[in-house]
């Protein structure tokens, strides 16, 4: 397995995962929808994504976006999206794309990373947890969790 930072010429390689993460959560499937949102993310530098790859085929992603804070005067990072295909769960490849997008995190002089998974999503709660993310408030349809850096 091979964890990279794609950039934006490579985001065909997340088309198809993201498009299994909306359906995931419910939404209709749509690759042009899909292709469109994550090549505009990357082109216009709104957010950071990285794949895994296994044997040359994408397994999973995660993408980040930024959070400013003005009090803070920092930027930390919103883990939006994370995803393993089917056929690649269970072997370890959500942990390594979470512990890369913390390791960026770090490197960019965040002090925290945020997400948020559905309140039914008890593997993800599962990893995120024994990661060392700490469950933070519930709006009754997600959890959030955080982590310091």
């Amino acid at each position: 397995m091979q964890i990279k930072r794609i950039s934006a010429s490579e985001y065909n390689l997340v088309i198809a995962l993201f498009n299994s993460y909306r359906v995931f959560y419910k939404q209709e499937p749509d690759l042009a929808l899909a292709e469109s949102y994550i090549k505009a993310r990357l082109q216009n530098n709104e957010s950071v994504i990285f794949v895994a790859m296994v044997n040359e085929e994408p397994a999973g992603f995660t993408q980040l976006y930024p959070r400013l804070s003005s009090v803070r005067a920092a930027k930390n990072w919103l883990l939006n999206d994370l995803y393993v295909d089917e056929k690649h769960r269970k072997l370890g490849i959500g942990e390594a794309l979470i512990k890369a997008a913390m390791d960026f995190a770090r490197n960019d002089g965040a002090t925290f990373v945020v997400l948020e998974t559905a309140v039914d999503n008890y593997t993800a709660q599962s990893l995120y947890e024994a990661i060392g993310f700490v469950k933070q408030k519930s709006d009754g349809s997600f959890f959030t969790y955080q982590i310091q850096l």
